[in-house]
């Protein structure tokens, strides 16, 4: 799949970091360093503006060593990125650890993954069709 991109950023284009990765590692496209406080947000631009086929979504997800080393994660995991959207790429930031975290220019901070989806037209019906499972949510088989 070919997905169009306008790089306004500093950097290189994202790229896979091994052969069989699903994700492209985004970068944060900014001058200064920007401190990341315990329990705040912020939104890192990466520079990037994607045109991506329709029936596709580019999914923002976690870094898993920022957020297992430092609790930098996304806000929104995994963020959506509509194939109708020709805004810049941005990344919702969030520290959940008890320590502030400096993000600096050009750093690794979330990876992108490109998703393929369906469309759906609702079907309004007065019953659904009995299962095994019915009912039962959260915790219904056990721990």
């Amino acid at each position: 799949m070919e997905v169009k991109v306008v790089n306004k950023s500093g950097f290189d284009l994202p790229e896979y970091a091994t052969v069989h990765s699903a994700g492209l590692d985004l970068r944060a496209n900014i001058a200064e360093d920007v401190v990341v406080s315990p329990l705040n947000r912020v939104i890192v631009p990466t520079g990037l503006f994607l045109e991506i086929p329709v029936g596709f979504e580019a999914q923002v997800r976690p870094r898993s060593g920022l957020a297992i080393k430092h609790g930098i994660t996304i806000i929104n995991s995994p963020g959506t990125i509509d194939a109708d959207y020709r805004g810049e790429v941005k990344v919702g930031l969030v520290n959940i650890s008890n320590e502030e975290y400096t993000i600096k220019p050009g750093e690794r901070i979330a990876q992108m993954v490109f998703a393929k989806h369906e469309t759906i037209k609702w079907l309004d019906v007065e019953l659904l069709s009995d299962t095994d499972r019915g009912e039962g949510g959260f915790g219904h088989t056990g721990k």
